[in-house]
């Protein structure tokens, strides 16, 4: 680079020399070429671009997306073909179990019996009657109770091996049984109300203040105001709302005060009147202990009060409150399962019927809701002889 560099200083030189002793008239060549000089770059070292690799494809282009398939038969397909990996992946585990677990695995029974035994219903597999895992005494069903030993019998029929009975979830009726004869229990060696049926019904009283049938959404704002005759969230909240609480105020608990919790822009629901309070934890402390197992069920599936304690009446032996069932006024309508989940699902079907569901999520849980409601109408229901 000190090459170019003296170079450059020689010729400034030589320009200031000769413009020193220049004659007027190439004065003004002189300074073009100063000029043009003074443009150009001190040093000659030639510019050279980049250079960009080019881009070397190691393979054909990958295929176009393709777009999800909303149709039934895609969503069957797809669902037959992960059943399938499940089973193959269940039957690699069934073969690579060891002796042990192969034991676990067995079903020690052939057959499922219900035999009527001393004033009770016993559900048998084989000879074996079925017992009560935490007192392994026999679970007895009363006489008036025929279909819920009949489902009990069935659950235990449709198991495959010895160690799907200690999983819960496999059989959630016979859970819900052994509740009710575990508070029988309870309150017969307390020779009254003992203390499981005091802690169920301070639990249950919480939902009272928190139940989801009076938690009202607010009205629309003039952003989201509906079409002209739609009918808003809060319309069938409250339409459900006061179909329930209108009977249960009339013909349950007669004098009660209920009204919505949560209405309006509020955050805080309002809590009951005391004598409201009274009525319920009163009314709740009577039931069987058949009925008091059912009413757990029912809450904690739906999360409210008021909703499983219309179903509870609706289908009870015990004449708790006064029942449609065979005193029905004419062109009334039975309160069953069904109503009983959309009860407790109104904001859920409100935004699903905009939105659309999530597969594997909200048709799943739907299910499950109609199944413990189930489960509540076998347990509670009877033919109410003694």
């Amino acid at each position: 680079m000190k090459g170019p560099t003296r170079i450059a200083l020689r010729s400034a030189l030589r320009q200031q020399v000769q413009c020193a002793h220049a004659s007027p008239k190439t004065t003004p060549l002189l300074l073009r070429q100063r000029q043009q000089q003074q443009q150009q770059q001190i040093h000659t070292t030639p510019a050279t671009p980049a250079t960009v690799s080019p881009i070397h494809g190691t393979g054909p282009p990958p295929e176009a997306p393709q777009p999800a398939a909303d149709s039934a038969s895609s969503r069957l397909e797809r669902r037959k073909k992960q059943a399938e990996l499940l089973e193959k992946a269940q039957q690699i585990r069934q073969a690579e179990s060891t002796a042990r677990d192969g034991v676990l695995r067995k079903r020690f029974w052939k057959d499922v019996h219900v035999y009527e035994v001393d004033g009770a219903w016993e559900v048998h597999l084989d000879k074996r009657p079925l017992r009560r895992p935490n007192t392994k005494d026999v679970v007895r069903v009363p006489l008036s109770k025929p279909l819920l030993a009949t489902a009990l019998a069935v659950e235990w029929d449709m198991l495959v091996s010895a160690q799907q009975a200690t999983r819960q979830h496999l059989i959630p009726l016979t859970s819900l049984v052994c509740r009710a004869l575990d508070i029988a229990d309870d309150d017969d060696s307390a020779g009254g109300s003992g203390n499981a049926r005091a802690g169920i019904s301070k639990m249950l009283m919480r939902y009272l203040d928190t139940d989801s049938l009076l938690c009202w959404a607010p009205p629309p704002r003039e952003h989201d105001m509906p079409e002209e005759g739609a009918e808003t969230l809060r319309d069938r909240q409250k339409s459900a709302a006061d179909q329930v609480v209108g009977f249960l105020t009339s013909r349950v608990w007669p004098g009660a005060q209920i009204e919505p919790v949560l209405d309006g822009e509020s955050i805080m629901p309002r809590s009951h009147p005391e004598i409201t309070k009274q009525i319920v934890q009163g009314w709740i402390l009577g039931l069987s202990p058949w009925e008091l197992a059912g009413l757990e069920r029912g809450v904690l599936a739906g999360k409210g009060l008021l909703g499983a304690v219309r179903l509870l009446v609706e289908w009870s032996e015990g004449f708790i409150g006064a029942g449609m069932g065979d005193a029905a006024a004419p062109g009334e309508k039975r309160f069953g399962v069904e109503e009983a989940a959309r009860l407790a699902s109104i904001e859920v079907d409100w935004q699903t019927g905009r939105w659309g569901e999530v597969e594997d999520t909200h048709d799943v849980e739907k299910e499950d809701l109609r199944r413990q409601f189930g489960s509540v109408v076998l347990l509670v229901s009877g033919t109410g002889d003694k």
